[in-house]
């Protein structure tokens, strides 16, 4: 008989990079709201500790993925948090920057490239060696509607959003087997700091993707705890190397 129990994250050990704000601030949120202990990878300990006071614990570990050489350490102080297990892992992290390709700043591009997706790989691949050997995992990537298409003035963020859905099924391939299934989100437009932008500098460029999302909005952080916990918990079980769109009808019309 199904159960309602297949949802649960209770007791579970979750990392969400970028948790501190935004998108990945709200998917933590609902962890954590849903019982799990979770660590939050960001710059500012101060969502940690409003969301930790009542409920499970939620702490936060300082790190600049643009640094490869501070994820090991970062990984090392989540597992002393989480008594050495790790079952969920949200890669959410990421940086964008507009400017025509022809002027696109190399610094930016290798920044970009290095945060969205060097990092991505080099997160899972500690994740992912405790998942396997735990037999058990989910890691859910935060990929983008430019993981299906070009886009224009990012080309950056477009490429490194391609690789994350390319890098999703990579690593499902070789985990699924293990008990680790790897899936990828891809929002569409969403309201948030990354795209604030566009409203501000270009409000026809806006009521033009407004008026082609069929539910007639752009999505809200919120928007994305539904999916992110059915992804986390045990009702998932058998999905794994899928890219999944959350937005709004945009990529059907």
């Amino acid at each position: 008989m199904f159960s309602l129990d297949s949802f649960s994250l209770e007791g579970k050990r979750a990392i969400v990079t970028g948790g501190t704000r935004g998108l990945c601030r709200e998917i933590a949120q609902a962890y954590h709201d849903l019982g799990a202990q979770v660590v939050l990878w960001g710059r500012s300990g101060g969502a940690a500790e409003e969301m930790g006071a009542a409920g499970a614990p939620v702490w936060s570990v300082s790190c600049d993925l643009s640094q490869s050489g501070q994820i090991q350490r970062a990984m090392e102080e989540s597992l002393e948090h989480l008594g050495g297990r790790l079952d969920i892992l949200v890669n959410g992290a990421g940086l964008q920057h507009r400017a025509p390709a022809l002027e696109f700043p190399e610094e930016q591009w290798r920044r970009i490239i290095e945060v969205n997706l060097t990092a991505m790989f080099l997160v899972s691949q500690q994740a992912g060696r405790l998942m396997c050997a735990q037999g058990s995992g989910r890691i859910i990537n935060i990929a983008s509607m430019c993981s299906f298409f070009g886009s224009v003035r990012i080309p950056a963020y477009s490429a490194s959003k391609g690789g994350v859905a390319q890098l999703t099924k990579a690593l499902s391939n070789e985990w699924a087997g293990q008990g680790v299934t790897v899936n990828a989100i891809a929002p569409g437009y969403m309201a948030t700091e990354l795209t604030r932008s566009i409203q501000e500098t270009d409000p026809a460029q806006y009521d033009q993707i407004t008026a082609r999302i069929p539910m007639g909005r752009w999505g809200r952080p919120e928007d994305l705890q539904g999916l992110a916990v059915f992804l986390a918990s045990p009702a998932a079980a058998y999905i794994s190397g899928a890219v999944i769109p959350l937005d709004g009808g945009y990529l059907g019309k």
